[in-house]
């Protein structure tokens, strides 16, 4: 039987391993094993956790595709009682991930909404990177297409730190647009499999990095840290 930890008409945001499963908090495990539904980016990715952990609640998709649709269906079951928690792929719901909507709409109706601390990618790849991490920005994916020179730009003239999701297929034409708006001297540190078995933070010049990465196949979720100006 499960003990009533959860308060009815709750949203929870559950932080999940972005990559060692270890990294699940106790507390992440318990409410997720006491809520009524998981809303899961993919529900496949996560069944691979919730198995790990004996978690057995219910699960359904909440994606990128589907949120504008299923955010009154979700809100009106949190008002009638339901409590739920959102999880993603990886890291914590909000950053570059399904939830924003969601958590705002759940504001909006007076809905408690709780985001547990746990997992994010950018944390460890800012402090790994041996940059100045008292002031940072957050830029997390800039656009691939339409805006994406108007950011770079942008970009140039920042003094804070700036930390960069990007993909692996990406990586080193973003490192050759970064050298062209800042320079090839820029210190740069990317993080790749972060907390995994081939975790590499590779730290340098613009140009160092950018020759590393492309001298090889880059695998894997990648963060990229680059000083301010």
């Amino acid at each position: 039987m499960r003990r009533p930890l959860c308060h009815a008409m709750k949203l929870y945001l559950v932080p999940t391993p972005v990559g060692n499963l270890g990294d699940m908090t106790y507390r992440a495990v318990e409410i997720l094993k006491q809520v009524d539904l998981i809303l899961a980016e993919d529900t496949r990715t996560s069944r691979v956790l919730m198995q790990h952990y004996g978690i057995d609640t219910p699960m359904q998709p909440y994606h990128i595709f589907n949120e504008h649709q299923a955010v009154a269906t979700l809100i009106d079951k949190l008002l009638s009682g339901t409590t739920m928690a959102v999880v993603t792929d990886a890291g914590t719901p909000g950053v570059s991930d399904p939830g924003f909507l969601l958590v705002r709409e759940a504001v909006r109706h007076n809905i408690e909404v709780e985001c547990l601390p746990g997992a994010t990618a950018f944390v460890p790849a800012l402090i790994d990177s041996g940059l100045p991490c008292d002031r940072f920005v957050f830029e997390g994916f800039l656009p691939h297409k339409k805006g994406r020179q108007t950011a770079l730009k942008a970009l140039s003239e920042e003094e804070r730190t700036m930390v960069i999701y990007e993909s692996p297929y990406r990586l080193v034409k973003l490192l050759e647009q970064l050298m062209e708006v800042v320079g090839e001297e820029r210190p740069v540190s990317v993080s790749r499999e972060i907390s995994k078995l081939h975790a590499e933070t590779c730290r340098g010049t613009l140009r160092e990095v950018h020759d590393h990465f492309a001298a090889k196949e880059v695998k894997g979720e990648i963060v990229v840290v680059l000083a301010g100006k």
